[in-house]
């Protein structure tokens, strides 16, 4: 049982009995009696009662105040309740000597004098009153909470990961016959399942008020061509024989064209879904597809276009004029002389003499595994076996901000630097004419027509410099930021290779092996592997 207190009258002044604790029970607490003598408006010497309340966790004190008892005291508590209104803590004092105990009834009443209308713990004021524990919160009333509901979720039926990479073998070649890129489906196939959203209950504070649970997320179904939507709109099936894949929270299914080679026989190929061309794609011919372009054999100076992946399992030489562009990644044995562009990786075997620009990673770590002149750039960190050449092949490679990021950065600053040629070859012009209008000076309608067009002008460009600024600004700090890419170096790399990490660089001056170069307090360094 806890240590409590009570009020006393003796020999015409007020005290307090304080009573120690029995079996293990908590002493009287300082703040408890400062807290009931502050409710009862009594006054004494704080240093006089703090070593009364010490003295009482071993035995019974008596404390008196210097003042009379003014009345008996009735049992009390004092209401504490959570921010939330969900609960209520009742701490009990005890009755003066002379004092009453409270009833059931009378603690009910005091309660709903309080506004506590719901979730009045019957039981506890039942055991309270048989068996009394003071200067202790109870939880008196509990509101009942609400019960949440369920967000709806799409379960989608096929691999939605556009990180996954190609298999290498034991040797460390790139295994093309298992790529783990594409999604093929069948007809009938199930493709997505839409589970609805449970609205939730509704709970009600101590005070008799309504709690609403959180809100929840409702879901719909999007989807392409070549999809059939069930009747209740929960599910997805493929119609057609292709490959599924998510974009931007929509289910495409495309169909696949297969040619034998991209030449004189087909001409430039344009699809909406994807394109496998078990041959050669030859020079001076392009493809270009909604979905991935595979090429089973070489691809030379032509140019691919593919909103998904490029897969190229012989690889391209594109003899300085062709050209990659893919949404997703690109993978090829290897890439010589060409100018390609991925938003996600790029995964070869070597590149020689090509400039190549990647939104993820690139990882030239396989068999050959090097990356020979040229200039390979990627957002997420470049892998390497050899990374330049004995000969001093001109060899650059760039990690850090996005080479699309970049690229962008380069073609507003162009813009903003024409633009602001442009408005001050017009001011002098229109200040010069406003002077002129001022004077009472009178124009005929060709030059009117001409002030008018350079009003335009001086409008269209100011708008349009302001725009630009601000894209401008907004990339930049996106670039400034830190970053953690890397160059990781398997094998050995040469003198002369130039290393840039986002706004620094370095040139290798000697040999280096099984190495990193890193962004280190504001420099390209050296680390171990």
């Amino acid at each position: 049982m806890n240590g409590y207190f009570r009020l006393i009258d003796k020999k015409e002044k007020a005290g307090l009995r304080l009573i120690p604790p029995t079996e293990g029970g908590v002493p009287v607490q300082l703040n408890d009696v400062i807290e009931y003598m502050t409710m009862k408006d009594y006054a004494c010497d704080l240093p006089s009662l703090r070593r009364a309340v010490k003295a009482a966790e071993e035995e019974e004190t008596v404390f008196l105040f210097d003042q009379g008892c003014r009345y008996a005291e009735r049992e009390c508590f004092k209401l504490t309740v959570t921010p939330d209104k969900m609960q209520a803590y009742a701490k009990f004092y005890a009755a003066s000597e002379t004092g009453g105990d409270m009833t059931e009834e009378e603690i009910r009443g005091d309660l709903a004098a309080q506004g506590i209308r719901s979730g009045i713990k019957d039981d506890v004021i039942s055991r309270f009153v048989q068996n009394r524990e003071y200067c202790e919160d109870i939880l008196i009333a509990e509101g009942t909470a609400p019960i949440q509901g369920k967000d709806a979720y799409i379960e989608y039926k096929f691999n939605t990961d556009k990180k996954a990479k190609p298999t290498l073998k034991e040797d460390g070649s790139v295994d093309f016959f298992n790529l783990n890129i594409l999604c093929q489906c069948n007809k009938g196939d199930l493709l997505a399942v839409l589970h609805p959203e449970e609205p939730g209950t509704d709970g009600e504070n101590i005070y008799g008020e309504r709690v609403k649970p959180a809100d929840v997320k409702t879901a719909a179904l999007k989807f392409g061509n070549n999809i059939e939507q069930s009747e209740d709109g929960l599910t997805l099936t493929s119609l057609v024989d292709g490959h599924v894949e998510l974009v931007e929270g929509q289910v495409f299914v495309s169909d696949v064209l297969t040619v034998e080679n991209v030449d004189n026989s087909t001409g430039n190929i344009e699809c909406e879904g994807s394109v496998q061309v078990n041959g050669n794609v030859f020079t001076n011919f392009s493809v270009k597809a909604k979905g991935d372009v595979i090429v089973k054999g070489v691809v030379e100076g032509a140019a691919i276009h593919a909103d998904g992946n490029i897969v190229i399992t012989r690889g391209m030489n594109g003899m300085g004029r062709g050209t990659l562009y893919a949404g997703g990644n690109i993978v090829a044995k290897f890439l010589e002389n060409v100018t390609a562009q991925a938003d996600g990786y790029v995964a070869s075997e070597s590149i020689l003499h090509s400039r190549i620009m990647a939104g993820g990673e690139v990882n030239v770590d396989g068999k050959r595994g090097f990356i020979t002149g040229g200039r390979v750039c990627a957002a997420g960190g470049i892998n390497v076996k050899t990374l330049g050449s004995e000969m001093g092949a001109d060899t650059t490679v760039e990690v850090g901000t996005d080479p699309k990021v970049k690229g962008r950065i380069a073609q507003l600053q162009k813009q903003i630097e024409e633009d602001t040629k442009t408005l001050e070859s017009i001011k002098p012009v229109l200040a010069s004419t406003m002077q002129k209008l001022k004077q009472g000076a009178k124009f005929n309608p060709d030059q009117v027509k001409y002030i008018q067009s350079l009003t335009l002008v001086s409008q269209q460009k100011t708008a349009a410099l302001k725009e630009s600024q601000t894209e401008l600004e907004e990339l930049a700090a996106q670039a400034g930021g830190a970053t953690q890419a890397q160059v990781r170096v398997k094998g050995m790399v040469y003198p002369g290779t130039k290393v840039c990490i986002d706004d620094v660089s370095m040139t290798v001056q000697k040999t280096a092996h099984y190495c990193r170069f890193i962004k280190e307090r504001g420099d390209v360094k050296i680390a171990p592997y």
